[in-house]
């Protein structure tokens, strides 16, 4: 407030070409970040033991990236409510899981029943991130979105275990994500 004067954020609710700014952002911005850094990730690890330099690069590096690569389009947003801003997240994460599974289905030869449950992982995922930054407190909820990222991901490392592992990570981050959307709100982001 200078001299009187307030400074008004006007209220903002994203429409359909904004919200498919973000989904494409997802595969535009989000894609290029995650894999130039997991290619200097696995730089870094390429010392290790194969098993192991795939441990660092896949389940401990790629998840805090990603997670992040995916939050970065949303945290100049301002004017949208706490809603928004989770939705703009959500599709952001779409988009990238989008983009994850065609390479891995098209380019890789992954089959497409284990890498159709990631698309929807990326976007709950985002989301929580979404949340987080939509009330304020961006860093704690990019660190559960990471910690359930590395989890899912360690846990295909360990085989079998990756049938209870990979579903309860999975369920987790749905369960996470729906819950933070029924608790965002109308309240501004400022």
């Amino acid at each position: 407030m200078a001299g009187g004067s307030e400074v008004i954020i006007p209220f903002h609710r994203p429409t359909l070409k904004e919200k498919m700014f973000f989904l494409l952002s997802g595969i535009i911005v989000s894609i290029p970040i995650t894999v130039s850094i997991d290619t200097l990730s696995n730089f870094l690890c390429f010392l290790l033991p194969v098993f192991y330099s795939e441990i660092c690069a896949v389940a401990i590096f790629a998840p805090f990236v990603e997670e992040f690569s995916k939050a970065y389009p949303l945290f100049y947003r301002h004017g949208e409510t706490e809603k928004s801003i989770f939705t703009l997240g959500f599709l952001v994460g779409l988009g990238f899981g989008i983009t994850e599974f065609i390479l891995y289905v098209f380019v890789l030869g992954a089959p497409v029943y284990i890498r159709l449950p990631g698309v929807f992982f990326h976007a709950t995922s985002a989301s929580i991130t979404a949340y987080g930054i939509a009330t304020n407190r961006s860093f704690p909820f990019y660190l559960v979105a990471a910690i359930l990222h590395l989890s899912y991901n360690f846990s295909t490392f360990l085989e079998s275990f990756w049938l209870i592992g990979g579903p309860a990570v999975l369920i987790t981050t749905y369960f996470l994500s729906w819950y933070f959307y029924n608790k965002s709100g109308n309240r501004i982001v400022y």
